[in-house]
């Protein structure tokens, strides 16, 4: 499918989708506005510092709180690459790959610290840590979520099988 490389950012665990993206800004759904106030109250010069291609590495429960769409939609736009956590609550977990934002859950991910460079194969279903040379086994992503991912998010998607049919 695709590799992923770039700088991680590390956060604990159970960052809600109000930290991901506060509250105050959902009164626009516009993309490129909610990404310049990403993770602002986790980290307030989290927006300035990151590049577009950097990595969030997690705790358990990245994601948990409320169901909103927005917070896959902000970190994509921002321009992070993946999430990795233990885990992701469940609505998360499906909005993001409804979005297209890649996410793996990682048992071992706390092993890998902020500011390392990592890359993710997604075929051989591995994340390597650059910087020690570790490697470890992601949870297995089922296909079906594997096409969504590779076709930027469940919109595309669909408007991908409607042109097929036609």
């Amino acid at each position: 499918m695709q590799t992923i490389e770039g700088k991680v950012w590390n956060f604990g665990k159970d960052i809600d989708t109000d930290l991901i993206i506060a509250a105050r800004y959902l009164s626009t759904s516009v993309p490129e506005e909610l990404a310049k106030h990403v993770m602002e109250d986790a980290d307030p010069q989290f927006v300035t510092n990151m590049q577009k291609g950097d990595i969030i590495v997690a705790g358990d429960n990245f994601g948990c709180g409320s169901s909103r769409e927005h917070a896959p939609i902000a970190l994509k736009a921002a321009g992070v690459a993946a999430v990795i956590a233990p885990t992701f609550a469940r609505i998360f977990y499906r909005n993001a790959f409804n979005m297209g934002l890649p996410i793996f859950e990682l048992p071992e991910s706390a092993e890998i610290k902020e500011g390392h460079k990592i890359k993710i194969d997604m075929d051989a279903g591995t994340i390597t840590d650059l910087t020690t040379d570790n490697t470890y086994k992601f949870t297995p992503i089922p296909p079906f979520m594997q096409e969504l991912i590779a076709a930027g998010g469940l919109m595309s998607f669909a408007q991908q099988e409607i042109q097929k049919a036609n």
